[in-house]
């Protein structure tokens, strides 16, 4: 089994493999923590991520955005209460 396609990501802690040179949304991070969370539900979170690309080794992710996945990326999800 080759790892060639794909990346290990850590979501507050928990590693998931996720398609190499992909990006990652806001949404996608957050459903990852919370399996039934919709765009929709009146909860907002604050994604963050670290160990990122050089340029861009770190930084807050918002709904409607993404970012590129690295091996190793790390994301902490925090509840913000309602939106």
């Amino acid at each position: 089994m080759g790892n060639d396609k794909t990346v290990t990501i850590v979501v507050e802690g928990k590693p998931y493999d996720w398609p190499k040179n992909t990006d990652i949304s806001y949404d996608q991070v957050v459903k990852l923590e919370v399996p039934d969370y919709t765009p929709q539900s009146n909860i907002t979170y604050s994604v963050k991520w670290t160990k990122g690309h050089g340029e861009k080794p770190e930084g807050i992710l918002v709904p409607g955005a993404s970012v590129k996945v690295k091996d190793g990326i790390r994301f902490t999800v925090s509840e913000t209460g309602q939106s």
